[in-house]
């Protein structure tokens, strides 16, 4: 399909990019699904070609950019939808190269309190203690709260990866193609967040149904050894619950939500109607959504 819209979803994990691509599926018009593997044949496709490879003389950049749009339209050659959403947490790292390639695409962002982030991933981690998730690359990794949380957080794993990503993103020439959309506010207030991603896509609007939602990946999940990882409540409704980390682990990740102020950004941001930019908020958001 020659005339095929591509966006993205990226962010963080454990912050509804699965659910935001399950929801937006409802819509015929749209395809989204998981964490593809485009991302890493698309980093892969341009180190065959760059300096050091004996193939880079011989590829010019416009023949590059034909080749990184052909893994898309070859990917996704089955799918009927005019418009589709690729997700990877990768993306918030190579806007350079994909905005040459998608001149008009935009990425969804979700992020969320990177202690809940943590204690989520945590919680996954303690509902199977017979199982060793591939999550950690070692036993000394694994073996207490403190080592999988700083395990987690580095600069090239699960969580710090796409943290360091998606900051590097709401700064950069490219911010203005970005939305962020904070998971709070998403399960708080679905269709108003929806009818905002809607306008950030320039798409006519769709009644989503948002307690009918369905998704799971339970061959990806068994395969990491976090069986429910990607499974998604058939209802979007907040579900508070107490924290299960140690009280200094939640402060300490707690601070990282640089995504409070971005003053310096022109990133767009789903927000609480009347919280600025620059406002950190006490307490979760109920005010109607607007894109700021």
């Amino acid at each position: 399909m020659t005339d095929r819209r591509f966006h993205f979803i990226s962010g963080l994990p454990r912050s509804g990019s699965t659910l935001t691509a399950a929801l937006l599926r409802q819509n015929p018009r749209f395809h989204a699904g998981m964490a593809s593997p485009i991302a890493s044949l698309f980093d892969g496709m341009i180190a065959q070609v760059s300096a050091g490879s004996e193939l880079a003389s011989t590829v010019t950049p416009a023949q590059r950019a034909r080749l990184l749009r052909g893994l898309f339209d070859s990917y996704y050659a089955e799918i009927e939808a005019p418009v589709v959403f690729d997700s990877n947490r990768a993306w918030t790292a190579n806007l350079p190269a994909l905005m040459q390639v998608f001149p008009e695409a935009r990425v969804l962002c979700l992020v969320r309190n990177v202690s809940w982030i943590m204690d989520s991933l945590e919680r996954q981690v303690r509902s199977d203690p017979f199982e060793h998730t591939r999550l950690f690359n070692s036993p000394g990794e694994r073996s207490t709260v403190y080592t999988r949380v700083e395990a987690l957080a580095g600069a090239t794993r699960m969580v710090g990866y796409p943290w360091h990503a998606l900051r590097e993103a709401c700064y950069s020439e490219f911010a203005d193609r970005i939305v962020l959309l904070d998971y709070d506010l998403l399960v708080q207030r679905p269709k108003d967040v929806f009818g905002l991603i809607y306008d950030f896509l320039g798409e006519d609007p769709y009644e989503h149904d948002f307690d009918a939602v369905q998704y799971d990946a339970p061959a990806f999940d068994q395969g990491l050894g976090t069986p429910g990882l990607h499974r998604v409540h058939p209802v979007v409704a907040p579900r508070p619950r107490q924290t299960i980390l140690p009280p200094e682990v939640f402060e300490k990740y707690a601070k990282l939500s640089f995504w409070r102020d971005l003053s310096d950004s022109r990133a767009f941001r789903v927000v609480a109607d009347g919280e600025s930019k620059a406002d950190v908020p006490e307490a979760e958001p109920t005010d109607t959504p607007v894109l700021q």
